[in-house]
């Protein structure tokens, strides 16, 4: 075997190093004329400027977002993530999608977060550990918030998680790749039921 498989169409190549790339960045190369780390987080109009930007670029459901950071990754997940076929980590996420993750120490309103993709899909997902449980209850209350208004992949408030939390969790990161989609990938298989050992059946619906 080699460093370069065929998945599909597309040819996917292993071999190191592997692309970074900022979340910041990757949405510049598609929407070049606009800056999204230029803008100032603090400043109302940020959040207009960011939206009209997105407009422009086709972005769909701008509309509903309520930070310049979920503006950002609406951008990144119809723009960007599609196009990111060979390996990429892209790194520097926007707080207000990361519920779990310690804020960037240099970097506001983002956080220590990178996520590996390959032919447009994410295959890993890792970032340093909010340990604070104050900043961790208000992330958990604004994504309760999301959930309401029917985000269906918002959570709500952990008050056993907080609990544990407050006393007191050491510098910690955590790492999640999906294995299954890595088997896809080296396998050349367009399904993930194809690589899954045990995959869910249908019920029998036959009378028998």
């Amino acid at each position: 075997g080699g460093l370069v498989v065929p998945y599909g169409e597309e040819m996917v190549s292993f071999e190191r190093p592997w692309r970074r790339v900022t979340m910041h960045d990757v949405v510049k190369e598609e929407i070049p004329d606009f800056d999204f780390a230029a803008l100032d987080l603090n400043d109302p109009e940020s959040l207009t400027k960011a939206k009209a930007a997105a407009r422009t670029a086709g972005v769909p459901d701008v509309d509903k977002a309520k930070s310049v950071g979920e503006v950002l990754n609406l951008c990144f997940e119809e723009l960007c993530e599609p196009k990111l076929i060979q390996p990429t980590f892209v790194i520097d996420y926007p707080v207000e999608v990361s519920p779990l993750a310690k804020p960037h120490r240099s970097k506001p309103g983002l956080v220590e977060r990178f996520e590996m993709f390959i032919v447009g899909r994410e295959h890993a997902n890792s970032f340093s550990e909010l340990t604070d449980p104050v900043d961790q209850r208000k992330r958990f209350e604004a994504q309760a918030e999301k959930k309401a208004a029917g985000d269906e992949e918002a959570c709500d408030v952990d008050e056993e998680f907080l609990q544990a939390l407050e006393q007191g969790m050491p510098p910690t990161g955590g790492l999640g790749i999906g294995i299954d989609r890595l088997v896809m990938v080296l396998t050349n298989s367009p399904s993930i039921r194809d690589v899954i050992a045990f995959p869910l059946l249908r019920p029998d619906t036959d009378g028998k």
